[in-house]
Parts: C-alpha cells; structure tokens; sequence
C-alpha cells in the first residue's frame, strides 16, 4: 500500500491531476454568500496564533516546498497566503497544501484541458458567478480565496464529507482516485502536528 501512495505521489510531482469543477446555479443567498467571501478585502493580520507558531510552520512548509518553488520570498509569500486563506475559510491549511499538490503541482500558471487555472485549478465561471469581473485566477491570493472558499462551499453542501467535497472539487464525485491522491499528498507530505487525519467525516 505504501508503495502505491508513492507512486501515486512520483505522479502527482510530475504532472498535475487537475479537474473541473461543475456548473451549478446557486440560490441567491448562497451566492451572496460565497460573493462576500471572494470580494473581502485580506486584513493585516496574521492567521497564526503566536509569533511562534508561524516560524516554525512556515520554516517547515518552506523546508518541504524549497524543491519545488525555489526563491525563499516568493515561496514564504505562498505559505503565508495558503495559511491564511484557509485557515479563514475554517480548513486545514496542509490539506490545501496537499490538494494544490496534486492539482497543478505548484504552478501559478497551470491551465488544465478543462480551462481550469492557477494553483487550486479554478474554473473562470466561478468569477462570473461569484468574483468581480476584473479577478484574476492566475493572481496568487485570488486564486487561493477562491479555491478556499470553493473547497469550503462544498464540504457545507457534503455536510463536512472531506471524500465527497474533494469528488465535487474536482468534478470526479463518486470516484474515489481524486480523494485518495489528495489524502496521500496532505498525509505524507504536508501534515504537521496534529492535521495528519483526514478531517471530520472524511474517510
């Protein structure tokens, strides 16, 4: 088994397993809603408890990342705005980790066969949908408010299912290698202290 959840990460390194979320019309309070949280201005402050907390998770993170993002500023920069958004959004930020991982492998600019974009592999009829017209999902912490708040949007909708939420993220819902693959990278190569299970309800 260890061995197939390395494989399946060799591949995830390699190449991307990007998806595509699907369309669906929301009610105009769950649009509202999701609006208000892609359009929020970032306030100046930290998501991290302690002074503390952030050295050492952001030198661990970028001890792990430094092959794949090289320069040190921008790779903190990342850390930071993934600790951020997700944390705000109410998930583990190395289960984002691990989903990036597997969806462009850390590339800002990937663009799936889909049309999906950027580090969380957004598809653009979310800006219409949800975003201000001028939103760029190739923009760092655009692309990571909007993926968070997505990921977010389906776990309340799969009532905190992390297997099923991950499925609709995706566009692979019921099929278990997206979830599976995503577990492994948050697993084996992003967990930190006490995130390495898989959140409540997930499998």
């Amino acid at each position: 088994m260890r061995r197939l959840i390395l494989a399946l990460l060799f591949c995830s390194a390699a190449t991307a397993y990007a998806g595509a979320q699907k369309y669906e019309p929301l009610s105009a309070s769950v649009q509202a809603a999701l609006h208000k949280a892609v359009s929020d201005s970032r306030p100046p402050v930290s998501s991290f408890k302690t002074p503390l907390e952030a050295v050492d998770w952001l030198g661990e993170m970028s001890r792990r990342l430094e092959m794949r993002i090289p320069n040190r500023e921008y790779r903190i920069d990342l850390l930071r705005s993934v600790h951020y958004e997700a944390t705000r959004a109410g998930l583990d930020p190395q289960l984002v980790l691990g989903l990036i991982q597997v969806e462009s492998n850390f590339r800002k600019y990937a663009v799936s066969s889909a049309g999906a974009r950027g580090y969380m592999q957004v598809m653009p009829f979310w800006v219409k949908q949800i975003g201000r017209a001028d939103d760029s999902l190739f923009d760092l912490r655009a692309n990571l408010r909007y993926g968070c708040t997505i990921l977010r949007h389906y776990l309340d909708i799969e009532k905190g299912d992390l297997y099923r939420a991950l499925g609709r993220y995706n566009g692979s819902l019921g099929k278990a290698e997206y979830p599976n693959m995503v577990r492994a990278a948050w697993q084996n190569q992003w967990s930190y202290g006490k995130s390495a299970g898989l959140a409540q309800n997930g499998r």
